[in-house]
This record gives structure tokens, sequence and C-alpha cells, in this order.
């Protein structure tokens, strides 16, 4: 059984009062796992935005030279320990009750109940947590206790996530998920799933599952419908298939997974093909951001996942002395997938008709309207009720926090920005956003040439 506990300030687990329930910690790590380790190899921080090193930290590196990567690495030791410590997880952050939305507070001041909620069927939910901990593992190998401890939650998770009897996703027992976090299906997850547990582990079990027809064909993953390739929170397959295909590049281990893993290959290359502008297989603005999430606001999110992995694909290209890929008749070279990805990430630090930095921090002209409630109440030492704080998420002056490296949801289709906190769809920032767009910084900021051993995921 799964169970979400709440992220509150005050929350305890029930029935481990000492442990914080951290279902923040389970989105941080799930998010930041699941993007930024499908380079799990390498562990940097893009140094503009976080301050942080570029250079590559082993664990076993001096912390006192690499002490800011020592301290992300440190940082992701605590999801994975909860998840441990609870075998549960959580859904989503606290309720979706009336206070959640109808209240504007600090974190800290919050005192409203938000119920647990228990998921009893949850393939989608289990096999995130899963991958998330499988490659965690994969960060920490050169503390081999510690990465066994994680491998061994992982499986558990796994086993749960694909023997758990009535297959159907995790939000259709919590009707209260379903307007905000609804999952679409769990096949993505369960490929998802299987592929980093074979990275995790090296058991070749779980490759079988991923080559076998039953995920790949109940996901539609070999469908090429273009808004399958749109990597997202709700949607897998897209760094599935990638994983799958550098298996393939990388190590090609043959008969009996060859047919299956060049299935996932050639949808990878028919996923690259559609980001790209000259076969108009998805729409862009006038400004160049690419519109991936259906006419639906708040782009950038999917741009950051769309760059960081074209990124990567180039990337393993490189490293076999793959010079590019065929788009029908035409052949495309790697480098067009790093300068894709390069403009997306130009054009959200900057580079566009608005001359906006959407990174808060980043740069002259930034949002300073984010819709964030920390943000936007002023630090005192008075308690903020659930109505009091309203003034501050109406009020038209600028936050009094800048929330330093936060990327908002984005302009709209014409390139519109609408710097007001009451819109969310423009000024929101998520977990997820930011996942991605350190995931394709780390990724454009690291050494297109730096060449990688074909078994460091393993190894």
């Amino acid at each position: 059984m799964l169970q979400a506990h709440s992220a509150h300030v005050h929350d305890r687990d029930r029935d481990h009062d000492r442990q914080p329930s951290g279902a923040l910690y389970v989105h941080l790590l799930a998010h930041c796992m699941r993007y930024s380790c499908m380079h799990p190899f390498e562990c940097h921080r893009f140094s503009r935005l976080s301050r942080f090193s570029t250079r590559p930290a082993r664990l076993g590196s001096n912390c006192d030279s690499h002490c800011c990567t020592c301290m992300l690495l440190s940082d992701l030791r605590t999801p994975p320990a909860h998840y441990r410590f609870l075998h549960v997880g959580a859904a989503k952050v606290g309720s979706t009750s009336a206070d959640d939305h109808f209240c504007w507070q600090r974190p800290e001041d919050m005192e409203y109940p938000r119920p647990v909620q228990i998921a009893s069927v949850a393939p989608d939910l289990a096999s995130e947590m899963a991958a998330a901990l499988a490659a965690a593992s994969i960060v920490f190998q050169e503390e081999p206790k510690y990465s066994k401890k994680l491998v061994h939650a992982a499986k558990i998770a796994y086993k749960f996530a694909i023997g758990s009897g009535q297959q159907t996703a995790y939000s259709a027992e919590n009707d209260a998920s379903v307007p905000f976090y609804n999952s679409s299906g769990f096949w993505d997850e369960l490929i998802w799933g299987a592929a980093w547990m074979y990275y995790a582990t090296g058991n070749y079990s779980y490759l079988s599952l991923a080559t076998s027809p039953t995920l790949p064909n109940n996901a539609n993953a070999f469908s090429q419908i273009p808004y399958l390739s749109v990597f997202s929170w709700d949607n897998k397959l897209p760094g599935a298939e990638l994983l799958l295909a550098r298996l393939r590049i990388v190590l090609n281990p043959g008969y009996p997974y060859e047919e299956m893993l060049r299935a996932y290959h050639k949808t990878v290359d028919f996923n690259m093909c559609s980001l790209l502008q000259m076969f108009k297989i998805f729409k862009y603005s006038k400004g160049g951001l690419i519109q991936l999430n259906r006419r639906k606001p708040q782009p950038l999110p999917y741009a950051v996942n769309a760059a960081f992995l074209a990124t990567l694909y180039a990337d393993y290209m490189n490293d076999s002395n793959i010079p590019g890929w065929y788009c029908g008749a035409s052949y495309i070279s790697a480098l067009t997938l790093r300068k894709f990805a390069a403009s997306q990430v130009k054009y959200i630090l900057g580079a566009n008709p608005m001359n906006m930095s959407y990174v808060v921090g980043y740069g002259q002209n930034f949002p300073s309207h984010v819709h964030h409630r920390g943000a936007s109440i002023p630090s005192n030492q008075r308690h903020v009720s659930c109505t009091e704080g309203w003034k501050w998420r109406d009020a038209k002056t600028p936050n009094p926090h800048i929330i330093t490296g936060a990327m908002v949801g984005g302009p709209n289709q014409l390139d519109r920005f609408v710097d007001k906190r009451q819109n969310y769809n423009f000024t929101e920032p998520t977990i997820a956003g930011n996942a991605g767009l350190v995931a394709a910084l780390v990724a454009l900021t690291s050494s297109s040439d730096r060449g990688s051993a074909r078994n460091s995921i393993l190894n």
C-alpha cells in the first residue's frame, strides 16, 4: 500500500513522529533523479544560476574542493532514506481540499489539516519511486552499502508496481488528485521503471520486461503519435525510450533484445525529428519557442525537457561516433539537436520578443510577481492567517523575496507574458519545471565531446 504524507512544515508521520513526512522531498527526488540523473555518471550544477561548481564530483572526491556538488549529493540522501524508512510515498503534496487553494500563507504558518491519501493500487506511482531510487543508487555507487540499500528499496517498489493486483492509475483511487495530477496511464511508467532497474542492477529480467511486447504495446510506445513524444511528469515514454536506445547504441546487447531495442531506437529518432521546426510537427512561436503542451499554457517545462533529451541523444551519438540520423529522406547532424536545445534555453534566459528572462534572478529583466506564497509575503515574526495572506496575493507590488533560480510557466503562444501574481499560467514556478531546466543546463554546459565509458551507468 502506498500512502501519501503531507509536506507541511509542522507535519510528522503518524507512526514515526521524529521522521519528517517529506512529501516535498519525494517530489524533488522523483523529478531531479528522473531528469538530472539520466546522465548519472556526471553530477554538475550550472554555476551562473545556482553558483554551484560545474565540475563533476565523485562521492570519493574532496568536499573542500567540490563543496557544492558534495552538498547536492548530501541533499539527495534524505529522500531515498525516507522511502526506505516508510516504504510509502507521496502521491502529491497534501490534499486538494479548498484550504490548499483558498489560503495564501507562508508554509511555516499553515495549520489546517492536510489529509493523508492512500493508494492500494498504484503501478505508475510505484514505478516512479523505483526509477528514482534506482537512479539514486547509481549516483551513490562509490558508497556501496548505501547504494545497495537504495537498490533494495527500488526492488520492493517495482515489485509492488508490477504485482499490485488490479492495474489502474493511482489517481483512480484518489478523486481529489484528478483535477490536478490525474495520471493518464501507467504503462509508460512501468517501462521507465524497468529501464532504470536494469541500469541500476544489471539484472536482465528487467530488460526482458522492458523489451517484452506487453509494456510498449499497451503504452503505444511505437505509435509515433506526436504528443506521446513529449516528456513530462505524466508521460515517461520519451525518457524510457531514450534510455533503451542508449543501451542499444552504447552496449548493443543483441539477441533476444535487439528487435525491441531497435523499435525503441527508431521511435527516439522520430521523437527527435518531431522537435525540429523544419518538419512542422510541433508549432513554434514567432520568437522561436516550441509549443509542446497541446495549446495549453505554461510551455517552458515542456521546452526544457525536450532540450535536455535532445542534448542527451546528441551526446549518445557523439560518444559512439555516430554523426547523425535520418528523418525520412533527410540526414540530420547530431549537432542540430544541440542547436535546438540551445535555442530553447536562450529563449528562456532572455533571447525572446519580451527581452525577459523567465528564470527569476537571472539577467536584468525577470518576473517580479511570481505566483509563490513564500516569496510574496514579507518575513516577520507575525503569524499570517489563511485569509490575511490574500492582501499579499492580490498586491500589485513586486514580491519582497526574489526566489532566485525559479523558472516560471512562461509566455503564451504569441510570446506575450503577463507578470501578474494571480495569473499562475504565466508566473507559477514548479519543481518539475526547474528539474528540467537544471538538467538542460547541465547537458548543454557539459562538453559535447567529453566521451563516456561504455559501461559507465552500470559500473
